[in-house]
This record gives structure tokens, sequence and C-alpha cells, in this order.
């Protein structure tokens, strides 16, 4: 699915060099490369304040900390996605309010965050999806309307954009109260172990944020809130420096090789490819309003698991992403929920299917793993 060793090949002297240095000077936690990664990051994003933390699951806990949510607030989030996002809520002893996605883009509907809404909702949490941002036009004019935090989950869209109805254009996880990101070494950023970070405008909020990522403490043994342990790590801060520079075009080769894969799948009756939601022609252009974390299908068919063993068979990778939806799982299962409001989510759980998606992939590649989902699927 990822071709990790591929890309490291293209980065070896530089990850060897700053992890060689590292190891020499010893400065193995917020050394110079963590705050060096972090002013790197903000200008990148364009945003003023960059917190990094220990993974992207810290991330999030730390954002709806920092925002001052109280258990029993509800955070409306979708049911279509990994479990990190809820699993968070439920630690702090906040209520999840899970609400259905669009068939098309795999993104919270802005419709039904706004039918779940309740005196007791205090944030949405919005997953950008694959690669691809929800309509955070849609989502924070319902902030503004009914007073709520928005809080990006943006784990598997660093790097992408988001293009307003206004004509503005935005990075993935600027646009809400804060965001929050993965650097899990299979994301379009990845580092060679864990790391996270989080991202805001918000003076006050990034001043608390950097004293809870830190035990609480501003000033050494002095604890002004109550926090967590939660750093990045100096060597994975090093292969971060290293990626940052070349993620546009790491996300470019995600484009084109999407652009290849849906080529070669369109007209199949019973193959649906990703939805560009800006309206980005794949095939006549390169944009950064999908980054490709996942290259995800539809099988409408019903033979979803029939080419998942296919594909295995044949030495091809692929993911379920997600098998079941977050309001099924033993874990999140509520009362309150009624499968009539979740109609494509569980349709999603048995038509999805991601392929191998990295900057590494090659034409007789891509060739060979289209061929042999089309076929198995026309059978």
């Amino acid at each position: 699915m990822v071709d990790l060793k591929g890309q490291y090949e293209g980065i070896k002297t530089e990850v060897n060099e700053a992890i060689a240095e590292i190891l020499d000077s010893s400065a193995f936690i917020n050394g110079p490369h963590v705050h060096a990664f972090q002013n790197e990051l903000e200008e990148y994003l364009g945003v003023k304040h960059v917190i990094p933390c220990a993974n992207g699951t810290d991330a999030l806990q730390i954002c709806m900390m920092g925002l001052g949510l109280q258990p029993g607030d509800e955070v409306i989030t979708a049911d279509f996605t990994f479990a990190a996002t809820v699993e968070v809520i439920g630690l702090l002893q906040l209520t999840p309010v899970l609400v259905d996605v669009e068939p098309d883009t795999f993104n919270i509907n802005v419709e039904a965050i706004e039918k779940a809404i309740t005196p007791k909702t205090k944030a949405i949490v919005p997953v950008h999806l694959f690669g691809q941002c929800a309509d955070m036009d849609g989502i924070m004019e319902l902030a503004k309307k009914h007073d709520l935090y928005v809080i990006e989950d943006n784990a598997q869209a660093i790097g992408g954009s988001y293009f307003s109805k206004d004509g503005s254009k935005q990075k993935a996880g600027s646009i809400g109260h804060v965001g929050a990101t993965s650097f899990f070494p299979s994301k379009n950023l990845g580092c060679y172990g864990d790391g996270g970070a989080i991202f805001t405008n918000d003076d006050d909020l990034a001043h608390t944020i950097r004293g809870i990522v830190n035990h609480g403490m501003y000033k050494r043994y002095y604890h002004d809130v109550v926090g967590v342990n939660s750093r990045l790590d100096s060597i994975q801060a090093a292969v971060l420096r290293a990626k940052l520079p070349k993620l546009d075009l790491y996300n470019q080769k995600r484009w084109e090789a999407a652009a290849k894969y849906s080529k070669a799948f369109k007209g199949q009756a019973h193959i649906v490819a990703p939805k560009i939601s800006c309206g980005c022609d794949t095939e006549k252009s390169v944009c950064d309003c999908h980054v490709f974390h996942q290259y995800t299908l539809r099988i409408t068919n019903g033979k979803r698991d029939e080419l998942v063993q296919h594909l295995n068979d044949n030495n091809v990778p692929c993911g379920v992403y997600y098998p079941v939806p977050l309001h099924k799982q033993k874990a999140y299962a509520d009362d309150r929920y009624n499968e009539d409001d979740f109609p494509v989510t569980n349709q999603l759980v048995n038509e999805v299917i991601s392929l191998p998606m990295h900057t590494e992939l090659d034409d007789e590649q891509i060739e060979y793993i289209t061929n042999l989902v089309i076929d198995f699927v026309n059978k």
C-alpha cells in the first residue's frame, strides 16, 4: 500500500546526516530540529502557530482539552472514519454524536450535522477523509450560527487545500478554530515512528495547548494547567524536515497516479472512482484540492469482498477503510443511534476498497492493478 523504502532512497543522505547529528548532540527532546520543523510547517500552512506533539490521536485530544470542553458536552463527527476521532471524545467523557457522510466524497454531511445540533453541542470535528476537505464553507457557517468550535481532523489531508465559495484557498487544517494531524509513517507527510501536530491562529489557544503538551508547564516544575506528556522527538522532526520541502511533489505524484487509476476505471458500470469536489479534472490538471492519502473505489455489484481476496491472491495489497461504522462498534454503540440515520455509511462499508497509493507507483504497476480489478469485477 505504501513504499516507504523507495521514498527513503530519495532523502537518504539528508535523513541519515540529520539523525547522526542528533545522536552526536544528544538533543533528543525539544531539540533544534523540533523547533525548526515547527517554524517551517507554520510557514508552509500559513498559520501563526504549530504545536508538535507525540501523535495524531493526542493532537485531537489536546485540541479538545485546550478548548475547555467539559464532560457531557456533545461533539459531532462523522460515522465513517477511523476510531481515533471518536476515541478521544470518549476518553474526555464528552458525548460523541455520530452523523452520516456524503456518498461521493465520503466526508461528513452538513445537513446531518445541522439536524444533530442541540443545546449541549459544543464542537464539530470534520474529518478530511482520504485526502479531500469536507465542506468547510457549510461547516463554518453552522459553527458561526450556533457558536460552536470547529476542530479539523487533518490526519489524511496534510498539504491539501480547500477552495472556498468566495474563491479563496486555504490549507487543510487551517480553516477551523484548530486543526490536528498525524505524522504516522504511511501519511502523506510521515515520520519514521509516531508524531503529530496541532495548528491554530488563536494566540490564547496556542498558549494553552503549549502548556498542555508539556505536563501543563510553562516554567519547569510549575504546572498551570492539567496537561499530558506529548512531544515530538528530534529524530522524527528531522525526518519530517527532510520530507516537508518535497510534500507538494509527493502529493502531485499521488494526484498523477490517481488520474491514471481514474482514467482506467472510467465508464466501468460497477466501479465508482473518487469524486474531486473542487471540480478539477484529473485528466487535464494537477490540483491540491485532493492529496489522495487513499485512492478509494466503490464496488457496486456486491463483489467487494471477493475482489479483496482476488487482489491478495495476486500479490496486490489493498485495504477496506472502514469495514464497520463507528455507531456499530462495540465501544461506541449507543441506543441514541437509529440505523435510518446512516444509510450512506452502512452502504459504503460494503462497497469501499482502497488500492495502493504512494509516490513510487509506476505505470506498469498501475496497469497491472487496474486490469486485475476491471477483469474481476466484470466477470
